[in-house]
Protein backbone atom coordinates (compact mmCIF):
# COMPACT_ATOMS: atom_id res chain seq x y z
CA UNK A 1 0.00 0.00 0.00
CA UNK A 2 1.47 3.46 -0.38
CA UNK A 3 0.55 6.60 0.72
CA UNK A 4 -0.07 9.74 -1.33
CA UNK A 5 0.31 13.32 0.99
CA UNK A 6 0.32 16.68 -0.65
CA UNK A 7 2.42 19.30 0.64
CA UNK A 8 1.69 22.87 1.53
CA UNK A 9 0.52 24.86 -1.55
CA UNK A 10 2.96 27.05 -3.35
CA UNK A 11 0.74 29.75 -3.93
CA UNK A 12 -2.75 30.28 -6.01
CA UNK A 13 -3.39 30.70 -9.60
CA UNK A 14 -4.30 33.57 -11.59
CA UNK A 15 -8.41 33.08 -10.56
CA UNK A 16 -7.64 32.53 -6.76
CA UNK A 17 -7.50 28.92 -6.73
CA UNK A 18 -4.71 27.55 -4.45
CA UNK A 19 -2.23 25.46 -6.54
CA UNK A 20 -1.61 21.90 -5.50
CA UNK A 21 1.81 20.84 -3.47
CA UNK A 22 3.76 18.22 -4.37
CA UNK A 23 2.38 15.07 -3.80
CA UNK A 24 5.35 12.83 -1.75
CA UNK A 25 4.48 8.55 -2.28
CA UNK A 26 5.12 6.65 0.74
CA UNK A 27 4.78 2.71 0.53
CA UNK A 28 3.75 1.79 4.07
CA UNK A 29 4.32 -2.08 4.80
CA UNK A 30 2.46 -3.83 7.19
CA UNK A 31 -0.80 -3.23 6.87
CA UNK A 32 -3.95 -5.24 6.50
CA UNK A 33 -6.86 -4.12 4.36
CA UNK A 34 -10.10 -5.53 4.34
CA UNK A 35 -13.10 -5.05 1.88
CA UNK A 36 -15.58 -2.93 3.98
CA UNK A 37 -19.24 -4.82 4.26
CA UNK A 38 -21.28 -1.82 4.32
CA UNK A 39 -22.61 -0.52 1.21
CA UNK A 40 -25.12 2.31 1.12
CA UNK A 41 -28.77 1.41 0.18
CA UNK A 42 -30.02 1.36 -2.92
CA UNK A 43 -31.91 4.25 -3.60
CA UNK A 44 -30.91 5.82 -0.04
CA UNK A 45 -29.51 9.10 0.96
CA UNK A 46 -25.96 8.75 -0.49
CA UNK A 47 -26.99 7.61 -3.67
CA UNK A 48 -30.32 10.20 -4.78
CA UNK A 49 -30.10 11.94 -7.79
CA UNK A 50 -26.90 10.13 -9.24
CA UNK A 51 -25.39 6.81 -10.03
CA UNK A 52 -22.59 6.34 -7.51
CA UNK A 53 -20.54 2.74 -6.79
CA UNK A 54 -18.22 3.02 -3.66
CA UNK A 55 -15.81 0.77 -2.77
CA UNK A 56 -15.06 0.95 0.77
CA UNK A 57 -11.62 -0.66 2.89
CA UNK A 58 -11.05 -1.09 6.56
CA UNK A 59 -7.34 -0.38 6.78
CA UNK A 60 -5.14 -1.46 10.03
CA UNK A 61 -1.81 0.26 10.09
CA UNK A 62 0.96 -0.55 11.92
CA UNK A 63 1.14 1.27 15.29
CA UNK A 64 2.35 4.77 15.43
CA UNK A 65 2.02 5.66 11.73
CA UNK A 66 0.91 9.01 10.98
CA UNK A 67 -2.40 8.75 8.75
CA UNK A 68 -4.32 12.12 8.30
CA UNK A 69 -7.95 13.03 7.01
CA UNK A 70 -6.10 14.50 3.44
CA UNK A 71 -4.28 11.74 3.02
CA UNK A 72 -4.94 9.43 -0.09
CA UNK A 73 -4.31 5.34 -0.05
CA UNK A 74 -3.33 3.34 -3.17
CA UNK A 75 -4.80 0.10 -2.82
CA UNK A 76 -3.94 -2.88 -4.95
CA UNK A 77 -3.45 0.07 -8.13
CA UNK A 78 -6.67 2.11 -6.91
CA UNK A 79 -6.62 5.73 -5.49
CA UNK A 80 -8.85 6.47 -2.62
CA UNK A 81 -9.64 8.84 -0.20
CA UNK A 82 -9.05 8.64 3.47
CA UNK A 83 -12.75 8.78 4.67
CA UNK A 84 -13.16 10.45 8.21
CA UNK A 85 -10.49 10.76 11.34
CA UNK A 86 -7.94 8.05 11.48
CA UNK A 87 -8.20 5.95 14.92
CA UNK A 88 -5.25 5.01 17.06
CA UNK A 89 -6.19 1.79 19.01
CA UNK A 90 -3.64 2.59 21.50
CA UNK A 91 -2.09 0.09 23.92
CA UNK A 92 -3.56 -3.07 25.75
CA UNK A 93 -4.34 -3.22 29.04
CA UNK A 94 -3.59 -6.98 28.88
CA UNK A 95 0.14 -6.85 26.93
CA UNK A 96 1.07 -3.56 26.84
CA UNK A 97 1.37 -3.40 22.90
CA UNK A 98 0.32 -0.55 20.77
CA UNK A 99 -2.69 -1.32 18.81
CA UNK A 100 -2.86 -0.66 15.29
CA UNK A 101 -3.97 2.70 13.72
CA UNK A 102 -7.83 2.24 11.55
CA UNK A 103 -9.56 3.75 8.85
CA UNK A 104 -11.62 3.54 6.37
CA UNK A 105 -10.54 4.60 2.76
CA UNK A 106 -13.26 4.63 -0.25
CA UNK A 107 -12.84 4.85 -4.18
CA UNK A 108 -16.13 7.02 -4.93
CA UNK A 109 -17.03 7.42 -8.82
CA UNK A 110 -19.85 8.60 -10.72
Amino acid sequence: MVRLRRGASPGRDPRGQPIPGTLTETPVTGCVVTPRAETPQVGGDQQQARDTVIVGYTIYAPPGSDWKTTDQVRIRGEVCDITGEPGNWGRSPFTGTLGPVQFAADRVTG
